[in-house]
């Protein structure tokens, strides 16, 4: 296992030589004329799970065009790497648009990529500002903003025009949203957070907050014109001329005539095009949005744009990218500007119709556990747009995930990396697996048999459902953490949600998203590291339009969490979209034993415990970071569920979950890595486990895995009839308790070749701390602390509180036994 000091120097490595590579390019090293190899590529082609993305490549640049939740999973899913991306376009501040540009930028950091410069609107500065709330100061990595109002970016791949585009009259939702909260956010006001108006400072309009800079009126289109290709060297005709092969003037000699300038040798004159092919021109192509008819005549009368088009002063553009609304591709204004690009001109759009699957291997694990129980591991649905498309005048291409457009070498559209979604054949590959299929027989006999299982069968709520199981980072099988608590029909709540969690609430419901949005009203969020709330603006924006098109009226969720949320919220409500009025903030630490609250903190509490049906929410302060919690809830029917978050084994943990029905722990390391858990203020397996016995919890899901164990967690021996393991897009009942452990063999089977393998690894890393032991031993030395595990890119991406000096005392031994103690939680 690779220790942590080695992987920096790697990483370091790495950038160190793209930054040379660069240097040497511009030194006139390499190809200074344009790429040979170019393509653009859909990254997510802009359905409701998926907002629009684009990776340009070539052998010398990458870029990403928009960056929304779910693009670095895409991108680390199908191999786009991230290594070499330091341009990032955004058409606007927009949460489609930046949703996942604060996950993004983050694993950059730790990746190694020294710099990294966003190209769009200005108010981007302020996004960055605003995230450091949450990801720290981000001084390993340099960030800038390129706004439009700066001179046109060029490398050595291409030049970008920025061409800024204004809507002509204010947007009538975000009219709408001003005089909500003009009438009813100032006259509530929210616990512990500054209020303000809507009202953008540059309206002009009276009581607008003289902070606020948010502003929805800028678009940001980008003209992209790749250089020239220089031709290539014809070594016959060369040699016909008598050129001085062999010899040191040659390489000189075809610089000059590559570059167009006519040479004289041996008294005789050498053109470019006796030796030479043409250059190829560089074409050109547009990406632009269009999010609203107040920016149709923006568009449709910008004259660089205009430029691009039949007849203007330019080479027609060879592609528009149209990240365009099926409303807007019906008027008629768009369709005749789009009719303006001559014949030769192609249109790719991106929007909602797009039907596309983009996380094949999500799909797949589904696909795999649905043959053990289809109820509990239910097939993944498909969210299909209720609007038709648009008859377009000019043919148009709707975008698929990873269609490919290649500008060079030879200008086509691709298809040959389009994934497949084969149902059929993923079930297949499963039942091939040595003794999988038997042990599921016998999974299904236990459940035919078993008495107490087919009592329960009326049990239908609490339901719990697991959308995101993994830690630090979204990947292609665990995304981040969020578990949605479906107490009713008609009543929800979210535990923690990390980036990504709409598009798992869409892949998991499919078209009955819209009603299951519209019965969460109340979000707790356990701490402000970034797989843990990043998903949360996007849902709070999807519930809203859920609410508007079931015809319910929109009224604000009760939100739960540390102060920092509300930080985090009025930064992003103020300089990049509305956004306060969509919570109501109950301070984590107002929930605690023994907190004494103001009259608007009481009242919020008993309204969500009454829309809730609860009896009681609790919180308490668990040992992970600063301002990080657990929570209970308790039911009036009697039930009680309790939810970790991150933490080390902590007994006021312990003490408020006493006697819970279910608890949700995460168990982010193996056993054998409990040195490592407490660098990192985590759970090993055996610990959660340790943990529930403790509050004598009638069962125990483990949750929040290290994305080191991809598909699965290893087992532990202490797993028994009250311990189950949670998987992304998991549903269960506490029907199911008694059920769950007997899905395990079946799982061991499933995923018996990932097990052997993590069990080689820990054997090898038991092995390695036996003879460092020894050798200590023998040199009567203190033994060395097991390096670090790598907990996907870098592990946590934040600084976490710092280890007290005397917890060093109380590390567990790295044995694979249950923990003989907790840890005392300070608070």
């Amino acid at each position: 296992m690779m220790n942590s000091k080695k992987g920096k120097k790697i990483k370091d490595n790495t950038s160190l030589r793209h930054v040379k590579t660069k240097e040497k390019r511009r030194l006139g090293g390499g190809d200074t004329h344009g790429p040979s190899f170019v393509y653009l590529q859909v990254v997510s082609s802009g359905s409701r799970a998926n907002a629009a993305a684009l990776y340009v490549f070539s052998e010398f640049n990458r870029y990403l065009f928009n960056c929304g939740e779910g693009t670095q999973r895409l991108m680390q899913e199908h191999k786009l790497k991230a290594a070499h991306l330091d341009n990032i376009f955004l058409t606007r501040v927009s949460w489609p648009n930046v949703g996942g540009l604060s996950g993004m930028l983050l694993t950059l950091r730790d990746t190694g990529v020294p710099e990294c410069v966003l190209s769009g609107p200005p108010r981007l500065e302020k996004y960055l500002k605003a995230i450091k709330v949450f990801s720290g100061p981000l001084e390993d990595i340099k960030l800038s903003v390129r706004p439009y109002t700066e001179e046109p970016y060029s490398d050595d791949t291409m030049t970008v025009f920025q061409v800024p585009l204004f809507a002509q009259s204010t947007d009538t939702k975000l009219s709408a949203r001003s005089a909500r909260i003009g009438t009813s956010q100032r006259k509530a006001g929210y616990q512990g957070v500054h209020t303000n108006s809507c009202t953008d400072s540059s309206s002009g309009s009276p009581g607008g907050n003289p902070l606020t800079t948010r502003d929805a009126s800028l678009v940001v289109a980008f003209v992209c014109k790749l250089h020239p290709k220089k031709g290539n060297f014809l070594v016959p005709e060369a040699k016909k001329l008598g050129m001085p092969f062999g010899t040191a003037a040659l390489g000189k000699l075809i610089k000059q005539l590559k570059d167009g300038k006519s040479v004289i040798y041996e008294g005789k004159e050498i053109r470019p095009e006796q030796v030479c092919t043409p250059t190829a021109p560089g074409p050109a192509f547009i990406i632009l949005e269009c999010p609203s008819k107040e920016f149709l005549t923006a568009i449709c009368s910008d004259q660089q744009l205009a430029s691009y088009q039949t007849g203007g002063s330019e080479d027609p553009a060879v592609l528009v990218v149209h990240m365009t609304p099926e409303s807007i591709l019906k008027t008629d204004e768009y369709k005749e500007w789009m009719e303006r690009f001559p014949s030769s001109t192609e249109h790719l759009l991106l929007n909602e119709q797009t039907c596309t699957v983009h996380n094949i291997r999500s799909h797949k694990i589904q696909a795999q556990l649905n043959i053990i129980h289809p109820e509990i591991f239910p097939n993944l649905q498909p969210y299909k747009a209720t609007e038709s498309q648009a008859d377009m005048y000019v043919p148009t291409v709707r975008a698929e995930c990873l269609l490919k457009f290649q500008f060079r070498p030879v200008m086509e559209w691709q298809r040959d990396a389009i994934p497949s979604c084969d149902t059929e054949e993923f079930v297949k590959e499963a039942a091939e697996v040595p003794d999988f299929m038997r042990e599921v027989e016998e999974c299904i006999q236990f459940c035919s048999t078993d008495s107490a299982l087919l009592s329960g069968q009326a049990e239908s709520y609490p339901e719990v459902v697991f959308l995101g199981t993994g830690s630090a980072v979204p990947t292609k099988l665990r995304n981040v953490s969020g578990t949605l608590v479906n107490i009713s029909q008609s009543q929800s709540l979210m535990l923690d949600c990390g980036e990504g969690i709409f598009g798992q609430l869409c892949r998991h419901y499919g078209d009955n998203v819209d009603q299951v949005l519209s019965s969460i009203s109340t979000v707790f969020i356990s701490h402000m590291h970034a797989d843990h709330h990043t998903g949360l603006l996007n849902l709070l924006y999807q519930r809203e339009r859920a609410l508007e098109t079931l015809g319910k009226p929109f009224g604000p969720i009760y939100l739960m969490g540390p102060p920092q949320i509300m930080t985090w919220l009025n930064q992003y409500h103020d300089h990049c979209e509305e956004i306060l009025s969509h919570v109501n903030f109950v301070p984590n630490k107002s929930l605690c034993e023994g907190a004494v609250n103001n009259h608007k903190t009481k009242s919020f509490i008993q309204a969500l415990l009454k829309k809730n049906n609860l009896e009681k929410v609790q919180a308490c302060l668990v040992h992970h970071c600063w301002s990080a919690y657990a929570c209970s809830i308790t039911h009036q029917s009697g039930w009680k569920l309790v939810f970790s978050g991150d933490t080390m084994p902590c007994d006021a943990l312990v003490h408020m979950g006493k006697d819970a029905t279910l608890l949700i722990h995460e168990a982010t390391l193996e056993d054998g890595l409990e040195e490592d858990a407490v660098k990192k203020r985590h759970s090993t397996t055996s610990q959660a486990i340790g943990i529930g016995m403790q509050m004598k919890a009638e069962f125990v899901m483990l949750n929040h895995f290290s994305q080191r164990y991809a598909k699965v967690p290893l087992f532990s021996e202490d797993f028994d009839d009250r311990v189950g393991i949670s998987f992304d897009h998991m549903r269960i009942r506490f029907r199911d308790f008694g059920l769950i452990p007997r899905l395990i063999p079946a799982l061991k089977a499933l995923f018996a070749l990932e097990i052997g393998e993590m069990e080689e690894r820990r054997d090898r890393r038991e092995l390695r701390q036996f003879h460092e032991m020894a050798a200590a031993t023998a040199s009567g030395t203190e033994p060395p602390l097991s390096a670090a595990g790598q907990e996907g890119h870098g592990g946590k991406r934040q600084q976490e509180e710092p280890v007290p000096e005397n917890t060093e005392a109380k590390r567990l031994k790295a044995k694979r036994k249950p923990p003989s103690r907790v840890f005392q939680c300070k608070g």
